[in-house]
């Protein structure tokens, strides 16, 4: 497609397109579940007539997820969910390679980030695709006009559905919306196995750092500190895992982790990661006992599970960019903290963000619910509903198959055994 285009965009740079376009297919290429959901799509079209607004990180995957969506007869606008989450050659590929409408730039200001999202809107859609509930917060706040229009939507992460469900909670959710991120393949591969890998990625792209013999301190053991957790030790580090819920913490304790609370983990701690979905996990009195040289890294949804207003507000210096994505601050005790990625979401603030393999089954998951949604949204309630286990269970299937394995069958005997009370032991 040529470098010119009518399709309505704003991009950093179109001359970025081709490289983008290889990049996108080299992920591909690691995609096969959504390619074979692609395939069919093709034929079918089950959204013609339909237009999706998608508030997601502008990646290589995500970009292979709208493929889809378009050749399933979709119109799609895409803002990016996180200001530093934005590859700009996948931006530039998506609009003069695949006549996709993007409104996103890595790096953008808070006005810009929210000027992207309206302008996502303005194509009055029909669904949402959200990745941390700005977009539908957004519809509910200052575009209630485009609400009569919705049908549904499909909410990525934990942090999304946190407030999603708060939004139904309080009655101020109108139209059903799918929590993808609650699957058990977004999970398991996903929120662990894809977070483990991606955020310990972005640590060493940024510091070069020596896990190994090391004190790395994971804060919240959901199924990302788990996949953090498990990583780290794999290299060798002492981990550390504090939690505000006993039961995650035993878990973690009978994992063989020690356990404590953070201020007590801020005085040994060598490397920080919180995975909490909550805000001030690291704040004032951890800065302050923390050793010389400590590294902060977040990869929550949000940036505000590091307290960072308190450090550009009580360091004595800022040596800024001190590597890639890299600050360094000099506390008034002479301390030095290195926050990476500007306290955002470092696996893709410092990193490409999850392999492609691994978005794989996520993006599988939330395109069949995507064209679940425009045959059943009608007949469910607004509100945060769960993704029909079918469909999971499709794409792990798909998933097996692609990798090489395959499962059991049950015998008749055995159906019956499983589905009757008769029989006794």
């Amino acid at each position: 497609m040529s470098t010119t285009t009518s399709i309505k965009h704003d991009i950093a740079n179109a001359a970025l397109a081709a490289e983008g376009k290889k990049r996108i297919e080299w992920a591909e290429r690691n995609m096969p579940v959504l390619a074979q959901i692609r395939e069919r799509f093709e034929k079918t079209k089950p959204f013609a007539g339909v237009r999706i607004a998608a508030c997601m990180h502008v990646t290589t995957e995500t970009a292979n997820l709208m493929r889809v969506l378009k050749a399933g007869g979709a119109e799609l606008a895409l803002c990016a969910s996180n200001p530093l989450s934005t590859q700009d050659d996948t931006a530039a590929a998506l609009v003069h390679e695949y006549g996709i409408s993007v409104f996103a730039r890595n790096a953008v200001d808070r006005d810009g980030y929210y000027a992207h999202i309206n302008a996502a809107l303005d194509i009055e859609p029909h669904q949402v695709f959200d990745d941390g509930c700005d977009l539908v917060n957004t519809l509910h706040t200052t575009r209630k006009e485009l609400l009569p229009n919705i049908s549904g939507g499909c909410e990525e992460t934990t942090t999304g559905v946190i407030r999603l469900t708060q939004m139904a909670k309080d009655g101020a959710l109108t139209f059903p919306m799918i929590a993808v991120n609650d699957t058990d393949t977004k999970h398991m591969f996903d929120n662990r196995y894809g977070t483990g890998q991606s955020t310990l990625d972005a640590v060493f792209r940024a510091t070069n750092f020596l896990l190994a013999g090391r004190i790395v301190v994971v804060a919240g053991f959901g199924y990302c500190g788990k996949g953090v957790a498990e990583r780290a030790r794999g290299l060798g580090a002492d981990v550390i895992v504090t939690e505000i819920d006993p039961t995650k913490a035993l878990d973690a304790m009978m994992q063989g982790f020690r356990v404590m609370p953070m201020t007590e983990a801020a005085k040994i701690g060598d490397v920080f990661i919180t995975v909490t979905g909550n805000r001030d996990v690291l704040r004032e009195e951890h800065f302050q006992v923390m050793k010389d040289g400590a590294i902060l890294a977040n990869s929550g949804h949000f940036d505000i599970e590091i307290d960072v207003a308190w450090l550009e507000q009580n360091n004595a210096k800022k040596n800024a960019k001190m590597r890639h994505q890299t600050d360094e601050y000099v506390l008034k005790n002479g301390n030095r903290i290195l926050l990476l990625a500007e306290g955002r979401l470092v696996n893709l603030g410092a990193a490409e963000g999850h392999p492609a393999s691994v978005m794989d089954l996520s993006f599988s998951d939330q395109a069949l619910t995507a064209e679940y949604l425009v045959k059943e949204a009608k007949n469910l309630k607004p509100g945060v509903h769960n993704v029909p286990t079918y469909i999971d269970k499709e794409v792990a299937r798909l998933k097996l198959a692609s990798m090489g394995g395959a499962v059991d069958v049950l015998t008749p005997a055995q159906e019956l055994y499983l589905n009757s009370w008769e029989h006794g032991s």
